[in-house]
């Protein structure tokens, strides 16, 4: 354990972690957890130290649960469960690997917790637009644009304010992935002091213009359009604080 570097993605549902994961997982040097029969193959659901999301309300929910967020003062942490957790995870890693990479959409709150079990770790986290997140969670979680937009706006709060107190971190943009590929890879090399390029992963433009469509209709349809008025109106200035925009997209 002591000579592996570990890389723990975070970033909302639908916000681009999966095809980051992949990306990573096709790298040289890399292992990314496969074959779990889970969801994305997701850390969360493949480990007995903590609760995976569900347990705090699922998708578009967890954050609003202060019990989902663990940090360096959590009870969980010591050397069993440390033991216990790499071995957990190691049945869907190739531990010949040198940088060995977990990803959980509930690593946005997990971050000092996962930095005090593995020291020798890097964190990355992804945003994207919450227009478009939200939109295509909505099905999922079955609770309000609203809530959702909300719920975008508080995880990535904790996550800027944990960040703190990270040694080894870095966020960028899903924007950023699809339009800068390469640009934001390099980025990510310099960051993990590794080259990462992407040759086999397919990478598709386009995808947030469905969602922006699908807000725009909203916003002017006679039934939502005061709803979307008045997120826009609560909500505007946060998400500008995180370099988006209800309005401009």
């Amino acid at each position: 354990m002591e000579n592996k570097i570990f890389i723990f993605i975070s970033g909302l549902h639908r916000s681009g972690t999966s095809l980051f994961y992949k990306i990573l997982d096709t790298q040289e040097n890399f292992s990314a957890l496969t074959n779990t029969n889970e969801i994305e193959d997701e850390g969360q659901f493949v480990q007995s130290v903590y609760l995976p999301a569900y347990n705090f309300g699922g998708v578009g929910r967890f954050g609003f649960n202060k019990e989902s967020q663990l940090n360096e003062t959590s009870i969980l942490i010591n050397e069993k469960n440390r033991n216990k957790l790499f071995k957990e995870w190691s049945k869907y890693w190739n531990i010949e690997k040198k940088y060995l990479v977990e990803k959980s959409p509930p690593n946005i709150l997990k971050s000092r917790f996962l930095q005090e079990m593995f020291p020798n770790s890097y964190f990355i986290n992804i945003t994207r637009h919450p227009i478009a997140t939200s939109l295509a969670t909505q099905k999922w979680s079955k609770t309000s644009l609203e809530s959702l937009i909300d719920h975008w706006i508080v995880c990535h709060k904790i996550y800027n304010n944990d960040q703190k107190k990270l040694k080894r971190s870095i966020n960028f943009r899903y924007e950023d992935l699809i339009n800068n590929t390469d640009e934001t890879l390099k980025l990510i090399s310099e960051f993990i002091k590794t080259k990462i390029i992407n040759t086999e992963v397919e990478i598709r433009g386009g995808i947030n213009q469905k969602y922006f469509k699908m807000w725009e209709k909203k916003k002017n349809s006679f039934f939502t359009k005061r709803k979307i008025r008045g997120i826009i109106e609560k909500y505007e200035d946060e998400v500008n604080s995180f370099g988006y925009s209800l309005i401009d997209y």
